[in-house]
């Protein structure tokens, strides 16, 4: 069975649904609870990496001092062709080791259910091609990529957040979605913080329960196509 290793950056950040799919499809996850002190290793001896979301910057080493040696592994197995999936701050993190820009605070939120295109570049992609050309994911965020690295394959697009997905060589891919999360992610968030904000909270969680059967039939796939290209390494 291959191994993928999770690098998990905050205590409710866990893989979700999207490492179900990967064990479902004979990848083991090894998650590494980084952001209570578990020690990551120095260069990837796994045969994939996923890393996942969390309330900072990719480079915000004060708060989160595990990222300055999570970017240093990320670097190293881009270096070396492992494969690598990064979900939010993770997708934020491989564009930042990569060359790119993050702004944190930058345009408008994306809360909920979110509508994404994919693009023309996808149709090549290992893990997006033939995708459907309108999909949504659950999104929680307004830091955002601002400028790709160089070189990379933009995938997908939101109305608010250009870059929602990228790939980076032929083997790293980043997202600024939650493919991990359903409605039941979207149900647990503060009620009275989302008021605050604006938001309907009775209204997000409609829209995710309606949303979900179609999107969790497209995240399940390119989960199933991540796990077949870490076989393959």
């Amino acid at each position: 069975m291959s191994r993928l290793l999770v690098v998990q950056n905050h205590r409710g950040g866990g893989p979700g649904r999207f490492g179900d799919w990967l064990r479902a499809d004979g990848v083991s996850t090894d998650v590494v609870h980084a952001y209570a002190g578990a020690p990551l290793p120095r260069r990837p001896g796994h045969d994939g990496v996923l890393v996942l979301g969390g309330g900072y910057l990719p480079d915000d080493d004060v708060r989160a001092p595990w990222l300055a040696p999570t970017r240093a592994l990320v670097a190293r197995a881009v270096e070396r062709g492992v494969p690598v999936f990064g979900i939010c701050l993770g997708g934020q993190l491989l564009a930042r080791v990569a060359g790119g820009t993050v702004r944190g605070e930058h345009g408008e939120p994306e809360v909920g259910s979110t509508p994404l295109t994919l693009r023309p570049e996808a149709g090549d992609d290992p893990l997006f091609r033939g995708l459907p050309q309108r999909v949504t994911a659950v999104e929680h965020h307004v830091d955002a990529v601002t400028a790709l690295p160089p070189g990379a394959t933009w995938l997908m697009a939101s109305e608010r957040c250009p870059y929602q997905a990228f790939r980076v060589g032929e083997r790293a891919w980043g997202v600024q979605f939650h493919p991990e999360a359903g409605a039941d992610r979207v149900r647990s968030w503060d009620a009275g913080r989302l008021r605050a904000r604006g938001l309907d909270p009775v209204e997000l969680c409609r829209r995710a329960e309606l949303d979900e059967p179609a999107a969790e039939a497209v995240w399940r796939e390119v989960a199933r196509r991540f796990a077949a290209v870490v076989a393959g390494a």
